[in-house]
């Protein structure tokens, strides 16, 4: 008989706000690796396997959040019980209600969590001389995700567009599937329902599919985006006066790979997990760096976010319906609302604003300018583009990483006003480690997209023993890892 260390055990089941349960962690994958076998076991059985699912999304959630894990209760028996009396009610009024219930709800929740203390601060002074001490508020981490995403299938009811469920545990299980519960991507009612009752399928190119992505994922997260993180990005924007003009526009380049790598890592992770549970995620990015405006940008960026805000909040606004002048506006007002829900914070607000700004000023030159609704950017014109929109969303992310507007203009004036070039060798002998990893993701991200579809044919065609193997191998990797310091995802702070 193997000795049971009691204390080790009792933190696989408590929660450790030093040390929440990640992907990248291998608790997680050794955790996984046990609860796929078991899920497995219970294929025909759905009933069950789905409440197996969810019990063990709640512990994932536990793990994450710690006490806030209610919270997630609170949302899934809220709109489950609104959308099914939004069906029965005869009066749109009554509808309408129902929905605005739903809204205050999820929005309240998440207005209190993350927005109390920003609005105290913008108006406080209306009332009082007294310094402000903002409110010592836990942020529960996944909570604009969940609330999202329980907030796409009210609407859908009230819209006519979706049935509601008539078992709470199925409900329960789509709000808080763990693979994308935390940092999405946010998966809409109307996708993820019909592929909860199907029965469990993984076929031989889902499996592959799914390993190939978590490679890729951890590859992107762990490799890449922590190591510049850490080693370089950090050291800039924590002190950007300290270094000169060209180190801070160095680290910029370098926070735009590593937010990529980042959160498209994680989405990766979270699509190749639910491929091996047998359910289907949509794509969450599409190398938005190949993007030649704005727009493009926003196809390819976080694409469940830049769809949901499209249309259940710039259709809501009247979208293109009402003129060009409203167009314009609803464009800006749903970016400025997109920078806010990414942070309480002027400078996200400032951010969403250049964004929509950005996405307005192309619509019109669309319009105006070129007149053509589509038009096909070929040699130096393309390469200028995608030149342009790279450096303006790089602009923006100054203000989206740094934690206040000052930190901003203190890294804009050093690039501006204290470039020093002449240190670009010195600066590249000192992080050379940093720059080849850079140029390493740089030419991963722009090379051509049938150089990842010929790798992802390759893993599918492995023996599925292999696929094993090579999966095992992985966890094995990741628990070695383990005693180095493993960066917290950037979009669970959102």
């Amino acid at each position: 008989m193997f000795p049971i260390d009691i204390e080790k055990l009792a933190k696989v089941f408590t929660y450790d706000v030093q040390s929440p349960l990640m992907f990248s962690s291998g608790l997680f994958l050794f955790l996984f690796a046990a609860f796929t076998l078991l899920y497995y076991m219970l294929n025909k059985r759905d009933t069950l396997r789905i409440l197996f699912v969810t019990l063990f999304s709640y512990y994932f959630y536990y793990k994450s959040s710690g006490f806030y894990f209610f919270l997630l209760g609170v949302v899934t028996l809220s709109d489950f019980y609104i959308a099914e009396h939004i069906t029965q009610q005869a009066s749109p009024l009554r509808k309408r209600l129902l929905l605005l219930l739903s809204l205050g709800i999820n929005l309240g929740l998440l207005c209190y969590f993350k927005y109390t203390n920003f609005l105290l601060v913008a108006f406080y002074p209306l009332f009082t001389d007294a310094p402000f001490v903002p409110s010592d508020i836990f942020l529960p981490v996944g909570i604009s995700f969940f609330t999202f995403q329980s907030l796409s299938y009210t609407i859908d009811v009230y819209r006519g567009s979706l049935q509601p469920l008539n078992r709470l545990l199925d409900y329960a299980f789509y709000v808080s599937f763990f693979p994308q519960l935390v940092a999405g991507p946010i998966v809409r009612a109307k996708d993820f329902i019909p592929q909860i009752r199907q029965p469990l399928f993984v076929s031989k190119a889902m499996f592959g599919e799914g390993v190939f992505l978590l490679l890729c994922g951890l590859f992107k997260k762990m490799i890449i985006s922590d190591y510049i993180s850490v080693n370089f990005v950090e050291r800039i924007f924590d002190a950007p006066t300290l270094y000169s003009g060209l180190e801070n526009l160095m680290g910029t380049y370098g926070y735009a790979i590593q937010i990529y790598c980042d959160f498209s890592g994680y989405s990766d992770m979270a699509i190749g997990i639910a491929l091996l549970l047998g359910f289907r995620f949509p794509i969450n990015f599409n190398s938005p760096y190949k993007s030649s405006s704005v727009t493009e940008f926003w196809r390819r960026w976080h694409i469940s976010l830049s769809t949901w805000l499209r249309d259940y909040l710039y259709i809501s606004l009247g979208g293109n319906r009402k003129g060009t002048i409203r167009m314009y506006v609803n464009l800006f007002l749903t970016m400025l609302l997109g920078g806010l829900w990414h942070g309480a914070s002027w400078n996200f607000v400032l951010w969403g604003a250049l964004h929509g700004s950005a996405l307005a000023v192309h619509k019109a030159w669309k319009k105006y300018v070129i007149k053509e609704e589509s038009s096909a950017l070929v040699g130096w014109k393309k390469f200028l583009s995608v030149f342009l929109t790279f450096h303006f969303v790089c602009f923006c992310w100054i203000f989206f990483r740094n934690k206040d507007f000052s930190s901003s203009m203190d890294m804009l004036r050093q690039i501006t006003t204290q470039f020093h070039p002449e240190l670009a060798g010195q600066l590249l002998l000192g992080y050379w480690k940093v720059f080849l990893m850079l140029l390493l993701a740089l030419v991963l991200h722009f090379s051509p997209d049938v150089w990842q579809d010929r790798f992802k044919a390759k893993i599918i065609a492995m023996p599925m023993a292999l696929k094993v193997i090579l999966f095992t191998l992985l966890v094995f990797w990741i628990i070695q890892l383990k005693s180095s310091d493993i960066q917290p995802f950037i979009y669970f702070q959102f």
